[in-house]
């Protein structure tokens, strides 16, 4: 009896199984966990592009729909060619070509600007948005109706342009007024941990409200630095501090923290060899292990100087991937190179193949960013 049982047991085994991973792979909003290898690397990328529309000759088209590049990343100005042609001149135009962009993907698609307010502002006014103020005087302020103010305009706005991410806010603390990248930029709410986290609470509260995801940066904090990781080495050696991690503590308790992006920042205390986006000791050891932060990190733009004047392609896309980095972010604007996600995908097959990249690696990142992407659909 047994063994004519056990040809009906095998296929009632077969169908469950099979039952089992199709429910998995399919859901309501079409994004499936069980894609393949190709499908997974690609979402671990967000690329910037030109064109005020895209047609398909447009390379973003490839990087769509060939690359699966989990996300796109919008400038009004095109730093290579110092000119405002780059992807934003009016509201109707940009609203058109995040729609175009969003038809070429497959898979619900990131759509991230900096829209900081006050000095890094891509909607501007000229163009025909709504003014903004930096988060510097939101900061001296302090007022949770002021912030819920301007952070609605800016939210309201991205909504109904289908931008998704931005990324902001700020959360360095302004222990360096003189920093040319933060303080000087007015970037930064306040020195105060507690003002700097209750700004960016209300902040991000409204942005929710509006469907967009916030990202926290730059970790493990650019506050202090006294130079540019645009422009090159940045090293906080001897002035972070441990007070810049906080704004970090209190918003990742809170469960405010949808993205935390990296920063080039060089701090031999806390690792010896390696900027915080390549360092493992840093974003696993510290922001994973030691904060308990398991959400999406992205790293700045992987074309600053901070890191392209001193590693390779292939060891800053090893480095950041080992060290714990979802998605690397290519501005494609400092420089411009057409087919840097053809050639970060190849690497990283490469260096999978290699078995210097684990798929498991490769399978924690694609499943932290298709959670996220559950928030935005």
């Amino acid at each position: 009896m047994m063994k004519q049982k056990a040809p009906e047991l095998l296929a009632l085994f077969i169908f469950i199984m099979f039952f089992s991973l199709a429910s998995f792979s399919c859901n309501n909003n079409g994004i499936s966990p069980v894609d393949d290898l190709d499908v997974q690397i690609g979402q671990m990328l967000m690329i910037g592009f030109r064109g005020f529309s895209i047609d398909p000759g447009n390379p973003i088209v490839y990087d769509l729909t060939q690359n699966h590049i989990g996300g796109v990343v919008l400038y009004d100005k095109d730093v290579t060619t110092n000119s405002f042609e780059r992807n934003i001149k009016s509201p109707e135009q940009l609203k058109a070509l995040v729609a175009s962009v969003k038809k070429y993907s497959s898979i619900p698609l990131l759509v991230a600007i900096d829209q900081e307010g006050g000095m890094v502002n891509r909607l501007k006014t000229n163009y025909g948005f709504p003014p903004s103020v930096s988060e510097q005087y939101l900061g001296n302020i302090n007022n949770p109706d002021t912030t819920k103010k301007y952070a609605d305009v800016t939210a309201s706005t991205l909504e109904d342009m289908g931008i998704n991410v931005n990324l902001a806010p700020v959360i360095d603390l302004n222990v360096n007024p003189d920093n040319p990248v933060i303080g000087k930029l007015g970037r930064s709410f306040s020195a105060d941990a507690n003002i700097v986290t209750n700004n960016a609470e209300e902040m991000i509260r409204v942005f929710h409200q509006h469907k967009v995801l916030a990202t926290l940066k730059h970790f493990p904090g650019h506050g202090s630095s006294q130079t540019d990781s645009h422009l090159g080495f940045t090293d906080v050696t001897n002035t972070w501090s441990r007070i810049e991690l906080q704004p970090y503590v209190n918003l990742i308790n809170s469960g405010n923290a949808d993205l935390i992006m990296t920063a080039h920042i060089f701090n031999a205390h806390l690792d010896p060899e390696y900027p915080a986006t390549l360092s493992k000791h840093i974003i696993t050891g510290i922001l994973r292990d030691s904060l308990k932060y398991n959400g999406v990190i992205i790293s700045d733009d992987m074309q600053m100087k901070a890191i392209t004047d001193y590693f390779g392609l292939e060891t800053a896309i090893l480095n950041s991937i080992n060290a714990g980095v979802d998605i690397l972010l290519f501005s494609n604007n400092s420089v411009y190179d057409p087919q840097i996600a053809t050639k970060a995908v190849q690497i990283i097959k490469k260096l999978i193949s290699e078995r210097k990249i684990s798929r498991a690696r490769i399978y924690e990142s694609y499943s932290r960013i298709m959670n996220l992407k559950r928030k935005i659909e």
